[in-house]
């Protein structure tokens, strides 16, 4: 097999800096296509560069949001779809693993999507140790799709499905063995920007009773794991100790020693920023009060305006 029949979408916006060794990893694919948010830097430009198609993408502000748009209207040569982010790489083991999954017919393997984990780069190493991320990444367009989570009007909810998994069809899901290089942190300050993001979502989730829903998407194991982490008290230091000590991160050196600080200081940002937003919607006058415009210049609705100033 000289091509992989199996079409890549890569998302992006301002991602010059990240999507020349994405697509550089991708050249063993039949089909590469960029879906790119009016990037103002390069991106358009090296995605043509690497032979990918590039197609524009403008968000409405409702759903579909841009995962499920790509599954819904890209004019893709292939059933299958590997979805990326700019800052991933497929390693030659991963391709070959896609590849040999293909070859067992042109409806592909018996399964509808299979989840691929991410081996983190920070700080110029392959973290062998530590948390790495799993997300359902290989999936049969026809047979998937990303849930409509009712997370528009919270602050931090943007174009992009956040960190929840689509759904699959009747059908098995299972696990590659191979992992893709996830060089999330380059260059470093968006790493950190992004999480700042992610946190602000992560905590309006909470104060609007939606985290759990989130996490019905994922294994019993992993939901035990994420209400302790959330509940027990010290959950920055208990994210510190999982990815550091449980975890062996403490293999990375001190590489490892830094990704397990940055893990636990975002949970650190989650905690403070839910305990605020509670606080300071408790503080709110009530709607029946003489003083019912808030000091955030919007009625106040069942608390549904409490991040309208930015969290």
């Amino acid at each position: 097999m000289t091509t992989i029949p199996v079409s890549v979408v890569v998302i992006t916006r301002n991602e010059a800096v990240n999507l020349p060794a994405c697509l550089a990893s991708c050249r063993d694919f039949a089909q590469v296509v960029v879906v790119d948010s009016g990037s103002m830097d390069a991106t358009r430009h090296l995605a043509r560069a690497y032979g990918a198609s590039v197609v524009d993408y403008r968000w409405g502000g409702d759903y579909p949001k841009k995962k499920q748009w790509c599954l819904e209207s890209l004019p893709l040569d292939h059933p299958w779809i590997l979805l990326l982010d700019a800052d991933e790489r497929i390693s030659p083991p991963l391709a070959a693993e896609i590849a040999a999954l293909m070859r067992q017919g042109p409806e592909g393997p018996g399964c509808n999507g299979y989840f691929i984990r991410g081996q983190y780069c920070f700080l110029g190493r392959v973290l062998r140790w530590g948390m790495q991320n799993c997300k359902l990444a290989l999936l049969h367009r026809h047979r998937a799709g990303f849930t409509a989570f009712p997370d528009q009007g919270l602050f931090g909810s943007g174009e992009v499905e956040m960190h929840y998994q689509p759904w699959i069809e009747a059908g098995a899901v299972a696990t590659l063995r191979h992992s893709l290089l996830h060089d999330a942190a380059r260059p470093l300050h968006k790493w950190f920007a992004r999480h700042n993001a992610y946190s602000d979502w992560e905590a309006a989730l909470r104060v609007a009773g939606l985290k759990a829903a989130r996490c019905q998407d994922v294994t019993a194991w992993r939901r035990l794991l994420k209400w302790m982490i959330q509940t027990l008290p010290g959950q920055p230091f208990l994210v510190f100790f999982y990815s550091y000590v449980l975890k062996l991160g403490f293999l990375d050196g001190m590489a490892g020693f830094h990704f397990a600080v940055a893990r636990g200081f975002y949970a650190w940002q989650v905690a403070v920023k839910t305990a605020d937003a509670v606080r300071r919607a408790s503080s709110l006058p009530s709607p029946s009060s003489p003083c019912a415009e808030s000091r955030f210049g919007c009625k106040v609705e069942d608390g549904r305006n409490r991040f309208a100033d930015g969290g």
